[in-house]
């Protein structure tokens, strides 16, 4: 099976392309702030820390799933490596989920230090861990989930179309899916039929990124319950998997000639 070698090929090209540098960077920057911030705030620091961290790790991340998603498939092809590949005994689909966790891979560990970097900041600040901080790690998780739909995305679009156009589908679908709860109550709450219907099959349609919003909730303290928590995973993990047979369909009917 050759999922593997190319997942852990990919992640070391995404290493060589030095977009893990940014990690070290941001926890250094995560706990210098920390001191800034505890010296000149009055207020609730722990939430000022955390609204920077969680923000600033999902801002990252899907920067880094889109513009190298978006390239993970249109790259081989326009170096013609994809030929080579797939000369050898390597599947299309194997090919296409490789590339993915690869991807994944790297965005696991630029969260993983990310979240590291935040934990260091509450660590410094009230020189001790509460059982809430749990809450940290839960949202560092569903932040991955979220990155690991935007990936598929990426890599379904990159598939069929330009970098261009993959990078203005994905953010178009991303943003969308930030206001697909708005779009439903605006169907619900108008006089149109047709309206409610378009309303109603946008939101279950596409992607809902409203699953994963939980910055805010867990920078205020606000415990969610452990459904909460595995419903949002589990649904982006379906819907992943669902775009990435897609993907893998999309590309086995590619003809190279």
């Amino acid at each position: 099976m050759s999922v593997l070698p190319i997942a852990r090929n990919t992640f070391r090209e995404c290493v060589r392309d030095k977009v893990l540098y940014n990690l070290v960077i941001f926890a250094i920057l995560i706990i210098v702030s920390s001191l800034i911030l505890g010296a000149i705030t009055i207020g609730d620091v722990k939430q000022i820390i955390l609204n920077l961290g969680l923000s600033t790790i999902s801002i990252f991340g899907t920067l880094i799933a889109i513009f190298i998603g978006i390239q993970l498939v249109y790259k081989e092809i326009d170096k013609k490596t994809v030929f080579s590949l797939l000369a050898k005994p390597v599947a299309r689909h194997e090919f296409i989920l490789g590339k993915y966790l690869g991807l994944s891979m790297t965005l696991a560990v630029n969260v993983a230090v990310m979240i590291l970097g935040v934990y260091s900041a509450v660590l410094y600040l009230r020189q001790s861990f509460q059982s809430a901080d749990i809450q940290i790690l839960l949202a560092g998780g569903l932040i991955l989930v979220e990155l690991m739909l935007v990936i598929a995305i990426a890599l379904l679009f990159s598939t069929f179309s330009t970098p261009a156009l993959s990078a203005l589908f994905t953010f178009c679908l991303y943003v969308i899916g930030h206001f697909n709860s708005d779009i439903r109550q605006y169907g619900a709450s108008s006089d149109s039929v047709l309206t409610k219907v378009v309303a109603s099959t946008t939101y279950y349609l596409l992607p809902n990124f409203g699953n994963f919003d939980v910055i805010s909730s867990t920078a205020h303290g606000q415990f969610m319950t452990g459904g909460v928590y595995l419903f949002s995973a589990m649904y982006g993990l379906a819907y992943s998997t669902g775009l990435l047979l897609v993907a893998m369909w999309i590309f086995q009917k590619r003809d190279f000639k």
